[in-house]
């Protein structure tokens, strides 16, 4: 799976875990110098706390398109720290 944002891939990997219908990415798979750490945080019901992060590829800037989950809830233990995308990031294999 490839995750594609202003026709650059920020993330690639052949064992991302889906869930929800969303693509998660293992950590080393994401092109870290496109992502920027958010002070954006969500809660889900059954994953827990989320954190985001800002893409930025060129000038061009896409405000918590990724999020990740850095101590998930035990139900969703398998997605630590993995990324998913959302906010016009294209996901395809």
């Amino acid at each position: 799976m490839k995750a594609i944002w202003n026709n650059t891939v920020v993330a690639q990997s052949d064992q991302t875990i889906e869930v929800e219908n969303n693509h998660y990415f293992p950590p080393d798979a994401i092109n870290s110098e496109f992502f920027q750490l958010s002070d954006t945080h969500t809660v889900c019901p059954w994953k827990g706390r989320a954190s985001y992060f800002h893409l930025k590829v060129g000038e061009e800037k896409n405000p918590d398109a990724a999020w990740f989950y850095p101590h998930p809830k035990p139900e969703a233990s398998k997605i630590k720290d993995h990324v998913a995308f959302w906010k016009g990031v294209e996901v395809k294999k």
